[in-house]
């Protein structure tokens, strides 16, 4: 895993603010709801403040080898392709929003 993952996956689990390069973690005005960004896109969010302990992830529109290796950083997690399909935790996925659940 690539340093920037693990700094930025820190901070996103963290719920603090981060930036660098082309990723990012971002707050809610309230603080509530954590954002971790690519190129400015959305591919993870989680609500602290649902207490439920679930993960929302997308690919914020790319399919690329770097929203891969991001997504994979967090725990509960496993986005792999195979012939051109990509699948998250073992199930086709087209990179729509889903929770996923136990990712602490």
């Amino acid at each position: 895993m690539r340093k920037i993952t693990q700094e930025a996956v820190r901070e996103f689990r963290n719920g603090r603010t981060f930036h660098k390069d082309n990723t990012s973690v971002e707050l809610s005005p309230s603080g509530n709801v954590v954002v971790l960004k690519l190129h400015g896109n959305a591919i993870a969010r989680y609500d602290k403040g649902n207490y439920s302990d679930t993960l929302e992830v997308c690919d914020g529109g790319w399919s690329s080898n770097t929203t891969k290796e991001r997504l994979n950083g967090l725990c509960g997690v496993s986005v792999h392709q195979k012939n051109w399909e990509w699948f998250l935790n073992n199930k086709p996925w087209n990179g729509n929003w889903v929770t996923v659940k136990d990712w602490q």
